[in-house]
């Protein structure tokens, strides 16, 4: 399934250049065209998902495999110090192209990102936090 208005379709698809180091029958991987840091890559189902919410049973099996694949070619060929793993739902989390996709972002020690990928830690009380342990469990 695809969407026509969608631009990762249309570089899944093919349509739109990329440079794509890695493709299968589910996958495209993509470098992103605007890099948090050198080698910064993005993995894209062909099918159209919104979000995590709604990502296919296959593609959701298939993808961290995947992942550690790319992942480990980084670190060989980019002798990058870590790598972070980064997926966005939603216009509160950031994601600003409305199909699934994971970033995987090389690492370096002193990186110009440092500081922008760690988050502030959120002050939760002891009974807040029960109260949503009673819920998710």
């Amino acid at each position: 399934m695809r969407k026509d208005d969608c631009i990762f379709c249309k570089i899944a698809g093919g349509e739109i250049p990329s440079r794509t180091v890695y493709e299968d029958e589910l996958f495209r991987v993509i470098m992103d065209i605007e890099p948090a840091e050198k080698g910064h890559c993005l993995i894209i189902p062909k099918n159209h998902f919104d979000d995590l919410f709604t990502l296919g049973e296959e593609e959701a099996t298939k993808m961290m495999p995947l992942a550690q694949t790319i992942a480990t070619k980084m670190k060989e060929a980019l002798s990058c110090d870590g790598l972070n793993i980064v997926q966005n739902n939603g216009e509160a989390a950031n994601q600003t192209v409305k199909h699934f996709h994971l970033h995987l972002i090389p690492r370096y020690t002193g990186d110009h990102n440092q500081e922008k990928l760690i988050w502030n830690h959120a002050e939760v009380a002891d009974a807040e936090m029960d109260e949503i342990f009673s819920k998710l469990k």
